[in-house]
């Protein structure tokens, strides 16, 4: 088994309601996530992707569509943060995701990893599963969530 690693970028404004300091008000980050995909390389000789666990480019297509389009230059508000959620709908048009869990890093991430495992596991390549997900919230703080199985020695 190998493992590939696609990372990409998007822009997302959150607040944590009960947070004891700036981070319950309004404001935004550069998320960068991280998709780990691990699996046997394809050996279908003539197929465009021979020699790859998966081609990158698909890695990126796929996690565009369901999920970084939907949180790009979003606001990810928590579906108790009532306030916030009625502030959000006086602006018509405005782009907000609403979420079951308090929109933290590590909630981010799970949600990211339990969207995205549907997308690629058992649907492409050999033997194909997402094993990791890396959400950075700033270049110095990021959670990780991690498939029950993969371990150090997978990596």
């Amino acid at each position: 088994m190998l493992t590939i690693t696609r990372q990409l970028a998007f822009d997302a404004g959150h607040r944590i309601p009960d947070h004891q300091s700036r981070c319950r008000n309004l404001h935004g980050h550069r998320y960068v996530l991280e998709i780990t995909l691990q699996g046997s390389v394809i050996k279908t000789q003539g197929a465009p992707d021979c020699g790859m666990v998966m081609d990158f480019a698909e890695v990126k297509t796929l996690a565009m569509r369901h999920l970084v389009e939907a949180w790009d230059h979003a606001f990810l508000v928590y579906q108790d943060d009532a306030r916030v959620r009625a502030f959000l709908e006086t602006m018509p048009e405005h782009k907000t995701v609403i979420i079951n869990r308090i929109p933290t890093a590590e909630n981010l991430a799970a949600i990211a990893f339990e969207r995205l495992a549907g997308v690629y596991d058992a649907h492409y390549g050999v033997n194909l599963r997402l094993a990791k997900v890396r959400l950075y919230e700033t270049p110095h703080c990021w959670a990780d969530v991690v498939r029950d199985g993969y371990t150090a020695e997978d990596r």
